[in-house]
């Protein structure tokens, strides 16, 4: 039984700007013997080293292989990213599960936000240094204050439809009040 390094090095490598230095049908397994296909990829870090991709489906190509791959790399960073930095985990305590629903929406709406605005303006960086970026740029708000905002907002968007006076929305107002006081 070879190494990967062994196999990497008894096995000819394509030249040139090819996709992939070397693709190896092989055999996995003690006692039950599986086909599988390895495909070393120079690493973009490192270009002296590469990076092996094991699949168990020998008679997908190389690009194929390559490309599944890198779906799956995304998805990976996309939960590291969730967890590290969105605070997938942690952040909610409840035992709803529509509550729990609802935080794991908000989680991935702020990573597309992010993701969003990385690819809107070709940013390099990674996701955890664009956040860290927007939470400096962001006060901490309180939710008196983001309460405050909201129905400031209403209020203006009712003025703007409506045809309403000053006297009007104080009588909604006392209304909405003394109801709230009775529920």
């Amino acid at each position: 039984m070879l190494s990967l390094k062994k196999i990497f090095g008894i096995c000819k490598k394509r030249r040139g700007r090819s996709k992939y230095l070397l693709s190896v049908n092989i055999l996995v397994g003690k006692t039950r013997q599986i086909p599988a296909k390895i495909v070393c990829v120079r690493n973009k870090k490192n270009k002296k080293d590469w990076v092996d991709f094991i699949c168990t489906n020998p008679d997908l190509s190389e690009e194929d292989i390559i490309r599944i791959y890198g779906m799956r790399w995304q998805i990976e960073v996309f939960f590291k990213t969730c967890k590290l930095y969105l605070n997938l985990i942690g952040e909610c305590h409840s035992l709803s599960y529509d509550a729990l629903t609802a935080h794991v929406a908000i989680v991935f709406a702020r990573y597309m936000m992010i993701a969003l605005e990385q690819r809107r303006t070709m940013d390099y960086r990674s996701l955890g240094e664009i956040f860290f970026l927007f939470t400096d740029e962001l006060a901490d708000i309180t939710f008196g204050e983001s309460f405050r905002r909201i129905l400031q907002v209403m209020f203006e968007s009712i003025y703007a439809v409506f045809d309403v006076t000053n006297n009007q929305i104080a009588a909604f107002i006392d209304i909405f009040v003394d109801r709230l006081d009775s529920s």
